[in-house]
């Protein structure tokens, strides 16, 4: 490689006449950098001139793989930097190689573009795996079009297929390996929330962890009953589980849409959930709620009580109108213990009655990792599924709140609008 790459033997890219080198990675073994420094290297030295880069979102895209602080634009050659165009999702560099971007989440714009190199990014959070399908028939000119995978591994089908593919060469690594290039906050509070769980040993270990024993929600039944899209709505609920800041120690905040269909059967639509101040959550829950002309928005609200409604009610939009005082609000209050509430709407899924439509990969590791009785953190995505198919499907006894008047909150987060 050239000097510039600066690597550790496990970040160098294999000998041999691979088409996919798959890195399966945990958290801050530097994913990032592998294929950042590849597309590079090949643009500049080995001679290829159109190639894809593919995230699982079109933000992911630019924010990690182009811009980020171990993207193509930080760790390119200083004297053979590429051109960023966002608008025309484009890199181009001084030998005229082009480098296109594309989101996992519209998989039909892989349709017909060729390339001769690719880099793909968390492919095994894609909401849509035949994204890859798409850009695997594209990858047909030069002489030897080959495509990098940097991932932090799940056990799903895609990813087991990908692995026992011939032409796929497999490099494993570790957070452990990279601990001493990364900051002091993210190193601890990632080990804090992961070393010792099963969940930690896919996330740090990069191992294909399978369900867990206890789990109430299995992948197999996921994927057996999983859409590509879903029927026309008869109901559809924003689901929260709020939390009360933001910090590197704080809980996730706990956001989802959910809907029944005309046939009756639950639709799991989008998680959106997150670290996020209850400014933050409560501009995405309303943003939500009219993005996908929603009946009602259903909120845990054991914490912070009224708390939830108030915050709801004052977002407002970049012109100060209170989009949030139309939201119809129920507030759910748990009375039973968590694994009590998720049986029911674990065995919803074993009747085949819900369906995700695509994949959630966060959402349903969570659902198949966590075991009721084995002490583990409150798993807050699966908390905001139990309420949404509660009440669309199962029924309670919830009363509606009346809304409140307060001052405005105004959306912190410009693409929520």
């Amino acid at each position: 490689m050239a000097e510039f790459f600066q690597a550790r033997e496990s970040q160098l890219p294999p000998d041999g006449d691979w088409i996919v080198w798959l890195v399966l990675a945990g958290r801050g073994f530097g994913k990032t950098r592998i294929g950042s420094e590849w597309i590079n290297h090949e643009v500049q030295y080995n001679g290829r001139r159109r190639l894809a880069l593919v995230g699982a979102t079109a933000a992911d895209v630019r924010d990690v793989m182009v811009e980020g602080e171990s993207g193509i634009l930080a760790k390119s050659n200083p004297l053979f930097r590429p051109t960023w165009e966002p608008s025309k999702r484009r890199l181009t560099w001084p030998n005229d190689a082009i480098a296109t971007t594309y989101s996992a989440d519209e998989p039909d714009r892989l349709r017909g573009p060729q390339h001769d190199g690719a880099w793909t990014d968390e492919g095994a959070s894609w909401r849509y795996p035949d994204a890859w399908d798409q850009l695997m028939f594209g990858l047909r000119i030069g002489a030897d079009p080959r495509c990098v995978m940097t991932t932090t591994p799940r056990p799903t089908k895609f990813i087991k297929a990908l692995m026992a593919d011939p032409s796929t060469v497999v490099t494993r690594g570790t957070t452990y390996e990279n601990l001493d290039n990364l900051a002091v906050p993210f190193r601890n509070k990632i080990l804090a929330k992961y070393e010792g769980t099963r969940l930690g040993e896919q996330e740090l270990l990069a191992k294909i962890i399978e369900d867990a024993a206890g789990a109430l929600w299995k992948r197999g039944n996921i994927d057996e009953a999983r859409v590509r899209v879903a029927p026309a709505m008869r109901r559809i609920v924003v689901a929260i589980d709020p939390s009360g800041t933001a910090n590197a120690e704080s809980d996730e905040c706990g956001i989802g849409v959910a809907g029944i269909g005309i046939d009756g059967h639950g639709y799991i639509l989008d998680d959106l959930s997150g670290v996020m101040s209850p400014g933050d959550w409560g501009a995405l829950t309303v943003a939500l709620y009219h993005k996908h002309k929603a009946d009602r928005v259903v909120a845990e609200t054991n914490f912070g009580g009224d708390m939830v409604e108030l915050t709801l009610r004052g977002v407002c939009d970049k012109e100060g109108k209170p989009i949030g005082k139309s939201v119809a609000f129920k507030k759910m209050t748990a009375s039973r213990s968590k694994a009590a509430r998720a049986e029911p709407v674990a065995a919803l899924y074993e009747q085949g009655r819900v369906h995700h439509v695509g994949e959630f990969a966060r959402l349903e590791d969570e659902l198949c990792t966590w075991e009721p009785n084995a002490g583990m953190r409150s798993p807050n995505r699966l908390d905001w599924l139990v309420w949404a198919l509660t009440e669309l499907m199962l029924g309670d006894d919830v009363v509606a709140v009346t809304p409140s008047r307060i001052s405005c909150i105004p959306l912190s987060k410009s693409e929520w609008s």
